[in-house]
């Protein structure tokens, strides 16, 4: 699992947020975005509403079901050992998360699965690196930089990094060509207006732009 999650994140470069919708929006997003030349999708839990973890969880399940063979299926915003077994037993194949906490990266570890944790500093970087973490999410990338990532990366390079928040289509080469493994998109592929719409062409469209983006 570890290595086809790794392969498809070396050829593709990007991984998908989906944050805040219901498990029927969510595979019909990850079917576009799998159209659109992404593999790897990561669904959120929102950390104020646990009434909501479940739904995260049926969504995982979904996507896994449907667009396995094709699609990696992740869940972010973990914190907690509770929602790694959920998501674990759902049949996520990597854990994002904003923080750094050592316990959770070694028990996801332990479980087969790629842990990729938050983190904003260098000591943060390592400390997760150090706890068996494949990647370390520098968060949040947009608002730091691409001077700041490129600064981290220098005594760093052998700590694979993905890039998240606030990136898009017109900033994601950038911090590829800094250095980063990868990027992690969220609110620039989950157009809200295009999602009532039900306009998953579009959807569709703007992964595969994203995936062109970071190809070069």
């Amino acid at each position: 699992m570890k290595e086809n999650i790794q392969k498809a994140l070396a050829e593709t470069r990007v991984v998908a947020i989906i944050r805040g919708f219901d498990p029927d929006v969510c595979l019909h997003l990850a079917e576009a975005y799998m159209n659109g030349g992404i593999r790897l999708v990561e669904v959120t839990f929102n950390q104020s509403s646990p009434a909501e973890w479940v739904k995260t969880v049926e969504a995982v399940k979904a996507v896994k079901s449907r667009l396995g063979d094709v699609m990696h299926v992740g869940a972010g915003t973990v914190m907690t050992e509770e929602q790694l077994s959920m998501c674990a037993d759902a049949g996520a194949g990597f854990m994002v998360s904003p923080n750094v906490n050592c316990r959770l990266i070694r028990s996801c570890v332990r479980r087969g699965m790629v842990a990729m944790p938050g983190a904003m500093t260098p000591s943060e970087a390592v400390d997760a690196w150090d706890a068996g973490a494949q990647y370390v999410k520098v968060f949040p990338a947009g608002p730091l930089g691409v001077a700041y990532v490129k600064a981290v990366r220098a005594p760093l390079s052998h700590i694979p990094m993905l890039a998240v928040g606030g990136i898009s289509a017109g900033n994601a080469a950038e911090f590829i060509h800094a250095g980063c493994a990868g990027v992690g998109v969220g609110g620039n592929l989950t157009n809200k207006e295009w999602i009532a719409l039900r306009a998953w062409d579009k959807i569709e469209e703007a992964a595969r732009q994203l995936v062109q983006s970071v190809s070069c």
